[in-house]
């Protein structure tokens, strides 16, 4: 019989469920019950909860128990693009209890759910055909997995006996690698190809518990066209009310670690992984006047107007860092939630502190990876439970607070009304929709990233939203869809016009009148691309788009849409954005020669081995303020 434990809130596990889990390199539970403590003051319980219910369906459809599963596991929005071999599927999950929308990629959709769950914080579906539509949603999940949300695919696949005989969009091992995409491991936390109804409890167990775990979840869930309609019979339906737990670590090691910390003045490296623990940093900060940083997932985690607030670090980040670690270097930085990777690092040797890192994240294996030769006191923890038991061992007596660096906005000087310099775009979106709406914000990857990330402000968590591990073109273009329906309010997505050229869902958000708004920096160009080949000093490349008028092809898909080629014109064409009930696009001509704040990643390719081909390297402009540039 297995051993069953309650924590601190009542929250029953069983730990011979976790053991079954999926596991790979990053999976958190991997671990239990060997590492038992790491779950919140468990205690022995002598019930055990987690029985099977008696209850028979036989007029079920395995399509439609799925779809069941999935809304009593609190699922209730579907994204996807529907297919013949799934007609079962999409019709079962039609008639549910879920919102399903119809998109018009399947990448697209995979963007729009993982959006979609951090703007809810609920888990979402992504719904596909076979062939095509598998491996075309697979960008937007691999996105998923290394954003850390939790998304579902649903996928039809050839029945067993056609496969190997050519049948249309034939999905099988006779077509594509099973490999990674119908089994667990790098792109899924757990997959599986369903054969029989009798599979269904075990899977459906094994999806409420990886939903229950910390961090992320992506699973790839494969239905063969005809056992989508094939009657679930004889079947005893789980009941699992399965509760999220979090992970703790040891009381010994955070008393070690606030000895490390609170002996000298440190600092506080904050990232996305940390969003949920804002008032817990706030306070850390203020009792003991520690620097604050901030990955560019992590913008607003902490105010980025206090006065402790030093920057943003990495890639479109700010000056100010590297002031502060050059002038004021902390003994230690306290890492929370991220995993100093090159869009938030650089891997710079100027940003590790001279005794090394305390290094926080649920991820056992995170710590010491971006500097592997830094000294690095490793905890794995959920971010808000390590700093609630940290803040126990604050000395009675707070530190002094001394004067810190902050972010500076570079001055806008006089200039032609055209075309827009994209910082005076920056400056306008900052006072109307930063400061004047509770809209969600998205960027692009791109340059739209860079002066998003280093131009806009924000004092409050949940409202900025990047991808940088996968940063995939049309994240943002697609996703905001599914921020927008999440929260049934405003999200805006600044995007380059190559983005929006390569993906956008403007019709999807037309149909179901989603209020998403399109901010497109519209430069012809793929611009990080022109701009960057330019001040490495490659020569040759064609990074050239045809003009396109964005705003008239969103009139023309049934949303409203404007065009800004003045900077007088932007607020009045953003407030009428900001108003719109119905999808808006704002499509502004921006000067396509003003250089991004990307110098540092520039740096890092050619600290990579980028280089010219020729001698002439061009060097970054000194006006180019990212980090780690000066």
């Amino acid at each position: 019989m297995s051993q069953n434990y309650t924590d601190s809130n009542s929250q029953l596990v069983t730990t011979d469920l976790y053991q079954e889990l999926p596991t790979n390199g990053t999976h958190y539970a991997e671990s239990l019950p060997q590492d038992a403590h790491k779950l919140e003051h468990l205690e022995p319980q002598k019930v055990i909860p987690t029985l099977l219910a008696n209850d028979r369906h036989p007029h079920l459809t395995v399509a439609e128990a799925i779809a069941q599963m999935l809304v009593n596991m609190g699922i209730c929005s579907a994204f996807g693009i529907a297919g013949g071999a799934m007609a079962s599927l999409w019709n079962a999950l039609s008639n549910s209890q879920m919102q399903v929308l119809n998109f018009r990629h399947e990448a697209g959709a995979a963007f729009a759910a993982v959006e979609a769950y951090f703007a809810s914080d609920r888990p979402t579906v992504v719904f596909t055909t076979a062939g095509p539509g598998i491996t075309n949603a697979l960008t937007g999940l691999f996105a998923a997995r290394g954003e850390g949300a939790k998304v579902i695919l649903l996928s039809a696949c050839t029945s067993a006996p056609q496969r190997g005989r050519w049948a249309i969009q034939e999905t099988s091992s006779y077509t594509l690698p099973s490999g990674g995409i119908f089994t667990s491991g790098a792109l899924f936390n757990y997959a599986i190809t369903v054969e029989s109804a009798a599979q269904l409890p075990q899977i459906f167990r094994k999806l409420a518990l990886g939903l229950a775990q910390p961090g992320g979840f992506v699973a790839h869930i494969s239905i063969p066209t005809a056992v989508q309609t094939s009657l679930v019979e004889g079947i005893s339906w789980p009941q699992l009310d399965v509760d999220a737990y979090r992970i703790t670590a040891q009381t010994e090691k955070v008393a070690k670690s606030a000895e490390l910390l609170f002996s000298e003045p440190f600092a506080i490296w904050v990232g996305f992984g940390a969003r949920d623990a804002a008032d817990e940093i706030y306070a850390l900060a203020e009792r003991t006047g520690a620097a604050v940083m901030c990955s560019p997932r992590g913008k607003g985690i902490f105010p980025e107007d206090h006065p402790q607030f030093v920057g943003v670090t990495g890639l479109g980040g700010d000056a100010s860092v590297i002031t502060y670690m050059e002038k004021y270097p902390p003994a230690r930085t306290l890492v929370l939630g991220t995993r100093l990777g090159e869009p938030t690092s650089f891997w710079s040797p100027t940003m590790v502190p001279k005794k090394g890192f305390v290094h926080v994240d649920i991820d056992p294996e995170v710590p010491g990876v971006a500097y592997p030769h830094a000294q690095t006191f490793s905890i794995q923890s959920d971010i808000k439970a390590y700093l609630q038991e940290l803040l126990e061992h604050l000395p009675e007596v707070p530190f002094a607070t001394e004067l810190l660096p902050n972010p500076q906005p570079e001055p806008i000087e006089a200039a032609p009304d055209y075309p827009v310099r994209p910082e005076v775009l920056m400056a306008a979106i900052q006072k109307i929709v930063v400061e004047g709406s509770d809209a969600v914000v998205l960027a692009e990857c791109g340059n739209s990233f860079t002066w998003s990330t280093h131009c806009l402000r924000f004092t409050e968590p949940n409202r900025y939203r990047v991808s940088t591990g996968v940063g995939a073109m049309g994240h943002a273009a697609t996703g905001v869809v599914g921020a927008a329906q999440a929260r049934k309010g405003k999200a805006v997505a600044i995007v380059g016009d190559g983005a929006m050229l390569m993906n956008n869902e403007i019709s999807t958000a037309v149909k179901y009148q989603i209020p998403a708004v399109w901010i497109v920096l519209n430069d012809a160009r793929y611009n990080m691309c022109h701009q960057g080949m330019k001040i490495l000093g490659l020569k040759g490349a064609d990074a050239e788009i045809p003009a396109t008028n964005f705003a008239m092809i969103a009139r023309g898909m049934g949303a409203e849409g404007v065009g800004v080629t003045r900077e007088s014109d932007l607020e009045a064409a953003l407030q009428q954005a900001i108003a719109s009930e119905v999808p808006f696009v704002v499509d502004v001509v921006i000067d396509p020669d003003r250089p991004a704040p990307s110098g540092g990643r520039n740096k890092s390719l050619a600290a990579q081995g980028v280089k010219a081909n020729g001698s002439n390297i061009v060097k970054t402009p000194a006006k180019q303020v990212s980090f780690p540039l000066v």
